[in-house]
Order: C-alpha cells, then sequence, then structure tokens
C-alpha cells in the first residue's frame, strides 16, 4: 500500500491496466493471476517450469514474486502475459538502472545478478531458460512488430499524460467548488 499517492500512481495504473488488456487480446482470455486457470498458469511457471527457484539467482529458499520480464510500465511496454512473467525473489525483482537513469533489460538484469553473486557459470543455463519460456513455451510471448511498439508507445504516453491531467483538472474543479460553495 502506498504511503502517498500522486497522479503519476494514477497514471502508471492506468497504463498497467492497459498492458493487462492488451496482454489478454494476445493471449485470447483474462489473465487475472490471482484466480482460476491464470492462477493455474503463475503457478505453473513458478513450480514446475522455473522449478520453484528465482529465474534470476536460482534461489529457491525464499518467497518467489512474479517478475515481468519486459518491464510492465510505459517504457517498455511489457504486456501481463504468462510467457513474459517468471518467479522472482525479492531482491532479483528490483529492476536495476543504467548510467542514464533507465531500467535495465532482463538480460542485462541477469547478468547484474550472476556477477553480484560470482555465478557466471549459471548465466547461459538461466539466459535459456528464460528465453525458451518467452519464444517456445506453451506460453509464447507474441512478437510485436516493431510499429505495434509505436503504437504502444503512442497509446500508453497519450493515456498517462491524460490520466494526469485529469487529475489536475480535478483538483482545480474541486477547489473552485470549494471556493464557491463552501468558503464564501
Amino acid at each position: 500500500m502506498s504511503i502517498y499517492n500522486t497522479p503519476a500512481d494514477a497514471a502508471n495504473t492506468a497504463v498497467r491496466a492497459f498492458l493487462t488488456k492488451i496482454g489478454e487480446y494476445f493471449l485470447g482470455r483474462s489473465f487475472n493471476t490471482g484466480s482460476g486457470s491464470s492462477k493455474n498458469d503463475w503457478i505453473k511457471i513458478k513450480d514446475e517450469v522455473f522449478n520453484g527457484m528465482c529465474a534470476y539467482c536460482g534461489k529457491s529458499d525464499v518467497k518467489l514474486q512474479m517478475d515481468h520480464l519486459i518491464m510492465f510500465n510505459r517504457e517498455q511496454f511489457g504486456l501481463h502475459h504468462p510467457g513474459n512473467i517468471v518467479p522472482a525473489c525479492k531482491i532479483c525483482n528490483k529492476r536495476i538502472e543504467n548510467s542514464d537513469n533507465q531500467y535495465v533489460s532482463w538480460e542485462d538484469q541477469l547478468s547484474y545478478i550472476c556477477e553480484q553473486n560470482n555465478d557466471t557459470n549459471n548465466f547461459l543455463i538461466r539466459w535459456k531458460k528464460i528465453k525458451y519460456h518467452m519464444n517456445e513455451s506453451e506460453y509464447k510471448y507474441p512478437t510485436l512488430s516493431p510499429e505495434e511498439y509505436k503504437m504502444l508507445k503512442l497509446i500508453t504516453n497519450n493515456l498517462y499524460n491524460g490520466v494526469k491531467k485529469e487529475f489536475e483538472e480535478s483538483i482545480n474543479l474541486y477547489k473552485e467548488l470549494d471556493e464557491s460553495f463552501t468558503r464564501k
């Protein structure tokens, strides 16, 4: 739960809701990982595909969270789709940033974690497992064309900016109404 909510929080939630619906469009069904068959998909990915281990560091004695390989945001446009999720421990699920303060790709994240843990021998094994999951498994992530990525970028940025603008307009409307009706 957030301690302080901002217009950006509302805008980011709207973007994630949109990316969820686009992921479901490609999947052809709902992907609510909190219940039903989609929850079973998540459990299968976590317990069977990745053997109850973090996809990045290989730990199995920790609580595993859902990580979106292609980040679920307006910068990377990752869809909420079974081919885009892997189990990650809390530490590995915190994506690092590059020198431009941009989040790195999952591959750079994997490389960084393997280097930090002096575990570079397992990099290729984990990389291949993730790539197989994304590209060849029953949960294959949709291949998006450059045009589709451009569309996602335009729509998510428009949605993000529109929600922030609507939020600010609502605050201003409240202030006007408060001044007109209650603060006479």
